[in-house]
């Protein structure tokens, strides 16, 4: 159970003066020892502050093991579109899950509970972000380029990402709650993974949910094509395999709307995330099988050219 992290890292985040610094303090105050950087990330439109937390696990690689890494990635323009709208926003959702998970996580080592593989945790921190024309409804913004958030949070040490995102400005998944994408491996869409379908449905109680992804969901921004949203977009870094994580809703809420967040939907994710990372480590949870993958490589070649700009 995390609500009491989601409602204490609500209470941190939704504040015109929040930064990376006071969620660090917020986090250090649960274990003084925790490995948490934080540093201002400038981009074309102001700046944001870059949060990652590291969390060593039992037989990690942090501590000279061979137990695999997963990153948790809290993806989203900002948390606040101020001085436009006033409080958090929809889109700062995944800040939200992403600052939960960390303090959960710390609070477990506290308790002695240690998962087996190293957790990477990051998001970014900005109460005042800009708003984006999109169709069917409109976008947080940015002040940074997708490109240089993956820049900062994709590095070659993760294993498998679960990207987490504000999903609910579209029409093709309807329900409130989250759902989980295929996983995306170096251009490929492949089948969803059934060990993440096990522990949806095991966390949720619930049928599982899975919102189709588009060839060009999965390409990066900048390119001039309709993307869903950002949820996928760590996928365009990495060769290691993505599942996204979409907080989504039965109607089309718009990324910059404020009073749109559900705790328990929130939660839920965050839940169901944490248990993704207890059995990654472990090696008892697959993103994607390594031999279909290997046969698809041969009969068709590789995909990479999805993962970056393309040819005008």
């Amino acid at each position: 159970m995390l609500m009491k992290h989601i409602v204490d890292a609500y209470e941190v985040l939704d504040s015109t003066y929040v930064t990376g610094e006071k969620v660090k303090e917020y986090l250090l105050g649960i274990k003084p020892d925790a490995n948490i950087e934080v540093y201002e990330l400038v981009g074309p439109k102001g700046s944001t502050d870059m949060l990652k937390v590291r969390i060593p696990g039992t037989r990690g690689k942090m501590n000279g093991g061979d137990a695999p890494t997963i990153g948790l990635l809290g993806r989203l323009g900002g948390i606040g579109a101020r001085p436009e709208r006033i409080g958090f926003v929809s889109d700062g959702d995944g800040a939200l899950c992403a600052v939960a998970l960390a303090a959960k996580l710390l609070d477990m080592q506290n308790k002695g509970d240690f998962l087996e593989g190293d957790v990477f945790i990051s998001t970014h921190i900005c109460p005042d972000a800009p708003t984006a024309p999109h169709d069917p409804v409109p976008f947080m913004g940015s002040p940074v380029e997708m490109s240089q958030v993956n820049r900062e949070e994709v590095s070659p040490e993760l294993d498998a990402i679960l990207s987490v995102d504000t999903t609910k400005g579209n029409r093709v998944i309807n329900t409130r709650g989250f759902a989980i994408s295929p996983t995306v491996k170096e251009g490929y869409i492949l089948r969803t993974s059934e060990d993440l379908l096990d522990l949806m449905q095991i966390t949720t109680g619930k049928l599982p949910y899975v919102f189709p992804l588009a060839l060009q969901d999965i390409t990066p921004y900048g390119n001039d094509v309709h993307h869903i949203n950002s949820v996928l977009q760590p996928c365009t870094a990495t060769n290691a395999p993505v599942v996204g994580v979409a907080i989504t809703a039965e109607t089309m809420v718009p990324g910059c709307a404020t009073g749109a967040t559900h705790a328990s939907d929130v939660e839920e994710a965050a839940r169901f995330m944490l248990e993704v990372a207890k059995a990654f480590g472990k090696g008892q949870c697959k993103f994607y099988d390594e031999e279909e993958y290997a046969r698809l490589i041969k009969l068709y070649g590789d995909l990479k050219h999805f993962q970056t700009l393309g040819n005008e």
